[in-house]
């Protein structure tokens, strides 16, 4: 047992209270593939973090992404040409040619790397247990195979022996309560918010009014999943907007028989920043042709690692397009609580980016998954480009790591990513009406509508491979930004706030 993981299970028996503990056990995965992967990933963000200037952030062209078949000489020259540019992570997967993965073949893994596991007599005790008690004092494991990992619930001393047990187990986390960041409505809408008579000042400033008519596009054809507290179907901005709807208990266990519902207002609010229509007299979303997922992760607001896990996992199995969560639970330290990073690295090398909230609790703080390395980040701004004074941000590090190589640790990177609009941002709530949050869980929608909108306009869906596919998406937002801040990558901004109209023009330069 590491020392790592040790120190892992101590800590939550000792902080928790009662004779049990809910955690999350991950196991090792056989993936020859993710430790060259995550070396990559590193030595991009290590170059990344010199970079002055987001336009040093895009990919490469489209020719040298694809490939194709090329002599030997032909391939050489287009590794090094990819290699030159250092910051892009598209470059260096693109160099290293790695194998394209289906989500089958990640499934098969995830499951295999389990099976110990699944045949352990704890896991088997809390099994019958479910059996004998029911649903009122004890329920059955839950198992990820997106993240090689089950949600359990353990007797002290059986977490204590469990990697002793049981072979592979890799991490142990607590498997956390969590809720919304904190998001305020505002009432007396400032004179620069009013001004904007055509749509919610969000989709203008991010160019995607101008894409609709410049291109002619609305994100058809796009499949985005929520993940949050629900939705409401009826609403006049969202009715046939929902193509996918799946409800998660506390344990990460599909609710049957559920239709679609909000169980609060936040996901209806974050749903229609991304599909909103025009039923109010203004257009509220960034891609209002696109096709939504809403998975009810957070029921009222609270809910669980679990829960999440199994929302990503079922937003996989969708085959989405873009995730995006306006969520997180705060964090104070540097270090970074690994429990979603597999998750959300499985997602990308299936193409999918995710969207996530940095927190809402100001400089220096941020949420997890949001501050993950894997995670697309996002920051919030007001009307004048502002950032807001909740919006988190920070450097984060990775200190130990089984996969990445030594010389890549300390792993230090920053967060967030990208801005967009998250002060005043008018858009729906059940029952028809329609009110203005701030909060960064507002500006992460209008990034998952914009990565819609550059997927509709482009042929990047259908002729980037798919390990490369999230990368190129992100990293034509990042490096297409209105650059704001400090130069290059900051707390406050990340990058900058985006320009999806800049972005579609970059893509279409390089060939997307």
């Amino acid at each position: 047992m590491s020392k790592k993981l040790r120190r892992q299970i101590d800590q939550i028996i000792d902080e928790g209270t009662g004779s049990t503990r809910r955690v999350i056990v991950q196991m090792k995965v056989d993936d020859r593939e993710l430790k060259e992967f995550l070396n990559i990933a590193s030595s991009a963000a290590a170059r990344r973090q010199l970079s002055i200037s987001a336009r040093q952030v895009l990919p490469p062209s489209a020719q040298l992404v694809r490939g194709g078949s090329r002599s030997k000489k032909q391939r050489l020259v287009r590794q090094k040409a990819l290699k030159q540019t250092a910051q892009s992570m598209t470059s260096q997967v693109a160099a290293a040619s790695m194998t394209m993965l289906t989500r089958q073949s990640l499934r098969a893994l995830g499951e295999a790397s389990l099976a110990p596991l699944v045949a352990s007599e704890a896991f088997k005790e809390q099994v019958h247990k479910a059996g004998a008690d029911g649903a009122k004092r004890a329920t059955a494991p839950t198992t990820f195979w997106s993240s090689g990992s089950a949600a359990l619930e353990l007797e002290k001393d059986t977490l204590h022996t469990l990697p002793k047990k049981v072979s592979g187990v890799s991490d142990v986390f607590r498997n956390r309560r969590l809720r919304l960041p904190p998001v305020t409505r505002v009432d007396d809408l400032p004179r620069e918010v009013l001004d904007h008579k055509t749509s919610a000042w969000g989709v203008e400033v991010t160019g995607a009014l101008a894409v609709w008519g410049a291109y002619e596009v609305w994100g058809e054809g796009v499949k985005v999943a929520v993940l949050d507290t629900g939705i409401d179907p009826n609403h006049p901005d969202l009715v046939d907007g929902l193509a996918g709807w799946a409800e998660l208990d506390v344990d990460g266990r599909l609710v049957e028989g559920s239709t679609a519902y909000d169980s609060g207002a936040h996901g209806t609010h974050c749903a229609g920043t991304i599909i909103g229509r025009n039923h109010s007299g203004k257009w509220i979303g960034m891609s209002p042709g696109a096709e939504l997922y809403a998975g009810l992760v957070l029921k009222g607001g609270s809910g669980s690692d679990a829960q999440i896990l199994a929302g990503l996992q079922w937003a996989i199995d969708s085959g989405v397009d873009i995730i995006s969560m306006s969520l997180g639970g705060l964090s104070f330290e540097p270090e970074v609580h690994d429990t979603y990073t597999r998750t959300i690295l499985n997602a990308n090398r299936l193409g999918i980016p995710v969207v996530v909230a940095i927190g809402n609790d100001g400089q220096q703080t941020s949420g997890n998954p949001g501050n993950d390395f894997f995670a697309f980040s996002v920051g919030a701004t007001d009307y004048r480009d502002r950032p807001a004074g909740f919006s988190g941000g920070r450097t984060q590090v990775i200190s130990e790591s089984r996969y990445i190589s030594p010389q890549y640790l300390p792993l230090v990177y920053s967060k967030p990513d990208v801005s967009g609009p998250g002060v005043a941002v008018l858009s729906a709530v059940p029952g028809g009406k329609h009110e203005a949050w701030n909060g960064t869980s507002m500006a992460t929608p209008h990034v998952a509508g914009a990565l819609a909108l550059l997927l509709s306009a482009t042929d990047i869906k259908d002729t980037v491979a798919a390990s490369e596919r999230a990368f190129v998406l992100q990293e034509l937002l990042t490096g297409s930004v209105e650059e704001l801040g400090e130069s290059g990558q900051d707390h406050r901004y990340g990058f900058g706030r985006i320009n999806v109209l800049r972005a579609i023009g970059f893509a279409k330069e390089l060939g997307y």
